[in-house]
């Protein structure tokens, strides 16, 4: 005869999360940069089996725990077929000229003092087109950090400035899923969705436009323009740079805009870039693969999917540059999400993370207090489950209920869904969003969250809103929803 599971306790609920925070902080105080690559692994499933033995206490059976584990890690599996696709991408992109193109062309237009403002600009404007921070950062802000290299720029800044502007344009577009999945949790209406989070977002990323614009303000003779021109000549003197090489960008971005799923649209632009290399790269593809016949060149290609490109100009710099990507570079990513999956399975399948949810309800005395535990929770199922969606759904299936009772519209819910779920999530290092960051750009989540203004100013101008009242939309019946 079977027993119902014993509802956890809040001691219960708090033991996996000190064990996770305790682990992740030595890993890093042992293992310093290369915590990312395994320490972290092991901390997230040592935390994923002190919470399953906590499970197993309360009456829970592994074979429940086991199937909440495999779902929590197929909820992943889109992001890492992504992932692949975005490290081929790079790959074949590095080798047809792509990048080398887009850095060559960036490096003569873009001024150090403006750098990181426009940076955060351009990758604002290609995710508010696209509707996807995961591929301007894969592309424009590939680019871009390369373009830091050679202005010899801060690299954590110019990433903060990437994912600043990526998640501003993520947000506010119409194609993104995160901005059509939280007024779907919530019961809000899609444009209602995003005309009230301009309220939010909007001041959040001029305030961020200006500090990287005061940022810059001290580094207009910082270039060395004989570091530049020796980049500049030696990108020149190893691939054939032209606009026309742009192409595979600007196909995936027609792929995106026509709301092809990602990860055909992404595999698709890996395989141009791979076409454009054998067309437009017939000199260099021929000097890598050591042979000039075609089958020599294909494999080229096919090595370069998986295993990235590797080129040697005798210019370091350069060299850093011009290699990388290929599928094998995204491997450690990929381990690195499956084991946090993993324990925000384990957390949310076995009522543990509900349980710490619990208190703030009763705390939340106010709509304002409401909208601020809504926003906390966003944020600690990002720490917790180590994804966006799960940090907007879960939260909004909690709270759902709450706002109604309180007669608050559906767009307060969804805007603070995605002011803490969508905005926090690349700042978490084992989060699927901050470990793709961190794959893509090169650049830890821990070196350039102080430099993600936007993600850090935008939940705490949110909170500031709804403590002041400003703009909390009250149910007026018989209306269910309201345009801000």
């Amino acid at each position: 005869m079977s027993t119902e599971p014993r509802a956890p306790s809040l001691l219960d609920a708090l033991i996996p999360v000190a064990i996770l925070v305790a682990l992740l902080a030595a890993s890093v105080n042992l293992f310093h940069d290369d915590s990312s690559y395994g320490p972290n692994q092991i901390a997230l499933l040592l935390a994923a089996m002190a919470a399953a033995v906590i499970a197993l206490k309360n009456g829970h059976r592994w074979r429940d725990i086991e199937k909440g584990i495999i779902k929590g890690i197929s909820i992943s599996l889109g992001a890492l077929l992504i992932l692949l696709a975005v490290g081929a991408l790079i790959g074949t992109w590095l080798l047809a000229g792509t990048v080398p193109s887009l850095i060559y062309f960036g490096l003569q237009l873009l001024s150090p003092g403006l750098f990181y403002a426009a940076s955060c600009l351009i990758c604002a404007v290609v995710s508010l087109s696209i509707g996807s921070s995961w591929t301007t950062a894969a592309t424009i802000g590939v680019a871009l950090m390369g373009v830091a290299g050679g202005l010899e720029l801060s690299l954590p800044i110019t990433a903060g400035a990437i994912v600043s502007g990526a998640y501003f344009g993520d947000k506010l577009s119409p194609l993104s899923e995160t901005t059509n999945l939280s007024p779907a949790v919530a019961g809000s209406e899609l444009f209602s969705h995003i005309r009230y989070m301009l309220w939010t977002t909007v001041p959040s990323f001029v305030l961020a436009l200006i500090l990287f614009l005061v940022l810059g303000l001290g580094i207009h003779g910082q270039a060395d323009q004989a570091r530049i021109s020796a980049i500049l000549a030696g990108l020149s003197g190893t691939f054939d740079i032209a606009v026309w090489h742009l192409t595979p960008l600007a196909v995936l971005l027609v792929l995106a805009i026509r709301k092809m799923p990602a990860f055909p649209a992404v595999f698709i632009g890996a395989l141009l870039g791979g076409l454009w290399a054998l067309v437009f790269q017939g000199p260099l593809v021929a000097k890598l693969a050591g042979d000039d016949s075609l089958l020599a060149a294909l494999k080229l290609v096919w090595r370069t999917l998986y295993g990235g490109i590797s080129v040697q100009t005798g210019n370091v710099t350069l060299d850093e540059l011009l290699s990388g990507g290929g599928m094998s570079a995204m491997l450690n990513t990929v381990w690195l999400i499956m084991c946090a999956m993993s324990f925000g399975a384990v957390m949310e399948r076995t009522g543990l993370l509900r349980r710490l949810i619990q208190g703030l309800l009763g705390a939340a005395k106010s709509a304002g207090s409401l909208i601020m535990a809504t926003i906390g929770t966003c944020i600690g199922a990002n720490l917790l489950t180590a994804d966006q969606y799960m940090a907007i759904v879960m939260p909004g299936r909690m709270f759902k209920e709450e706002f109604e009772r309180r007669g608050l519209a559906p767009v307060n819910l969804s805007r603070a869904l995605e002011d803490g779920g969508t905005i926090t999530s690349p700042l978490v290092p084992w989060n699927t969003c901050g470990a793709y960051m961190h794959s893509v750009l090169l650049v830890s989540p821990a070196d350039y969250f102080l430099y993600a203004f936007f993600n850090l100013i935008n939940p705490v101008l949110a909170v500031i809103y709804a403590y002041l009242g400003v703009k909390i939309l009250r149910l007026t019946p018989p209306q269910q929803d309201s345009n801000p």
